[in-house]
């Protein structure tokens, strides 16, 4: 497809882009509005297992998608992305109970896999190298724009309309991306027909979805050392080992493990598991800081994560117009994590709201010059039929990042907060209430846990209601519990840090080929070892 018109390539981003948005919007939408959602549909139990489901599904579809869309082209991926993406989310707004909810999210997560994956693979079909700096940048600001409006849309949405419409609204957009994909892109022209990786496939999944699971549920649902964790962890390595086995001998690997000696491939995939391990831990536990700890309502915390948002937008797309000017991208990762780990240490140490909108600001910079970098090293270190299953390695090691740094970080938090919560309870500071009536004592001592924070209005209801010698009592317990889970907090954000900094360190290990000005792939030694021959275009002709 690179000999294709400018004006061409233009209107199939433009498709490609509408695809994007239709997946992240639809996926952002909901993130405020989920919780009350769930408790409409009674299945606050299982309120996990509707954000597992999309993960799960989502990540398996990426990778599976990756090698497929090699073969058979990126064309009838794309449109059945969309088609599992639209009939996923229209049952999903028919559910009537919870169990339909998730069968239906898991479907949602199918189409979102493949589109994910499907689509970062076409640009690379579309522009060589030095031109795909931008146009992953625009991508990557497509995810961001969607992360700016879908939530606070979402939250507008479900208090004016039913909920079943937030996975509506936007139908009529994914049915105008599928026809400017099926009428705008060009087919791709088949080679010699090539043996599925079956086997490969379905050891593949049965080593990511314990793995997942394992995360998911581990600290959480079930104890680290209870037999489910246990049983699932052992299922991961047996079937992990059974995986490396099979994709050693087949002919033709859904993953193919010699990519793995291409020490770009491997290290800027350990790089984007570290970042979204980072990521996820800014975004997810800010918004604990923002209403446990400053006692910010939802709606205002939404305000406090929305610049984060923004600036990697602007940041993003500016950063791929000038990795292609100069045909480099290593100085933008040496210059983006840096800021990142900048961002993360002022949270450490945050203490009232310009402090967390700063820290927003900051590290949304740095993931806007970083993002874009470890995509594009890994798609041009190798050749370019190679592009879908490079493109699937790096979002399943995104993917894995993101969920198990939400673990990780959930499990440093649980062990530190009971630590500092009872130290606060036992300090000088906390309140006596050796004086107060029994009842109401045990009445105020019910709220001494960090999730009575979450709820403002109750808080400010039951002080209230008590009698006026007992409010500051009680309004001191509070401010200890505050203390203990700010303390806990900056535990928590340290984490993120000496993470992004493992990261920081690996960026001097990439090696930085010049990013190629044609689709030819780099000679097949050069790609093995990452060597700055890879550079030189000589081998397999344009297959897109």
């Amino acid at each position: 497809m690179e000999h294709l018109s400018l004006k061409r390539k233009i209107t199939i981003m433009i498709a490609i882009m509408a695809a994007m948005f239709f997946a992240a919007i639809n996926q952002t939408i909901v993130s405020t509005a989920m919780p009350r959602i769930i408790s409409i549909l009674d299945g606050m139990d299982y309120y996990t297992w509707t954000i597992n489901i999309y993960l799960l599904t989502s990540t398996i579809a990426t990778v599976l998608v990756g090698k497929l869309s090699d073969i058979y082209g990126r064309k009838p991926f794309l449109l059945i992305g969309i088609l599992f993406f639209m009939a996923g989310a229209f049952m999903t707004g028919t559910s009537s109970n919870v169990f339909q909810f998730i069968a239906y999210r898991g479907i949602q997560g199918i189409g979102a896999g493949i589109i994910q994956s499907t689509a970062f693979t076409a640009v690379g079909d579309l522009f060589p190298p030095r031109e795909r700096g931008k146009w992953m940048g625009l991508m990557t600001a497509v995810f961001g724009f969607s992360s700016v409006l879908g939530p606070t849309l979402g939250g507008y949405l479900v208090d004016h309309m039913d909920w079943h419409w937030l996975f509506w609204i936007f139908l009529p957009l994914g049915i105008v991306a599928f026809f400017m994909i099926l009428t705008l892109f060009p087919k791709m022209e088949r080679g010699k027909s090539q043996a599925i990786d079956y086997l490969g496939s379905l050891f593949m999944t049965t080593t990511l979805v314990p793995l997942l699971l394992t995360f998911s549920w581990g600290g959480t649902e079930y104890a680290w050392n209870s037999a489910p964790i246990i049983g699932l962890i052992a299922a991961t390595v047996i079937s992990a080992i059974i995986f490396i086995f099979v994709e050693s001998k087949v002919k033709n690997p859904i993953l193919p493990l010699r990519l793995f000696k291409n020490s770009i491939v491997t290290i800027s995939n350990i790089i984007g598991f570290l970042m979204n391990f980072g990521m996820m831990g800014a975004l997810v536990y800010l918004s604990f800081f923002v209403q446990g700890v400053l006692g910010i309502s939802p709606t205002y915390a939404g305000y406090v994560t929305m610049p984060m948002s923004i600036v990697m937008v602007v940041s993003s797309a500016i950063t791929g117009q000038l990795i292609a000017r100069k045909g480099k991208y290593k100085s933008f990762a040496l210059l983006g994590v840096p800021i990142m780990i900048a961002g993360m240490a002022i949270m450490i140490f945050m203490n009232n709201v310009p402090l967390a909108v700063l820290s927003m600001i900051v590290f949304g910079f740095g993931l806007g010059l970083g993002m874009p970098v470890f995509s594009l090293a890994a798609q041009n270190a190798v050749p370019h039929q190679e592009l879908g299953v490079v493109t699937a390695s790096t979002q399943l090691f995104r993917n894995l990042g993101g969920t198990i740094g939400i673990a990780v970080m959930g499990m440093v938090m649980s062990n530190n907060l009971t630590k500092n919560l009872q130290a606060e309870m036992h300090s000088a500071s906390a309140p006596d209430l050796s004086q107060v009536d029994p009842k109401m004592s045990e009445q105020i001592l019910a709220f001494a846990n960090p999730q009575t924070l979450m709820n403002k209005p109750l808080l400010e209801q039951t002080q209230a209601g008590l009698p006026a010698d007992v409010q500051p009592l009680f309004a001191q317990m509070i401010q200890g519990i505050r203390d203990a889970l700010g303390t806990t907090l900056s535990t928590v954000f340290l984490t993120g840090t000496l993470v992004l900094v493992a990261a920081f360190i690996l960026v001097f290990f990439l090696k930085e080929l010049p990013l190629r000005s044609t689709n030819q792939a780099p000679s097949p030694s050069a790609a093995a070892s990452g060597g700055p021959e890879g550079a030189v275009q000589t081998a397999a002709p344009n297959q897109a």
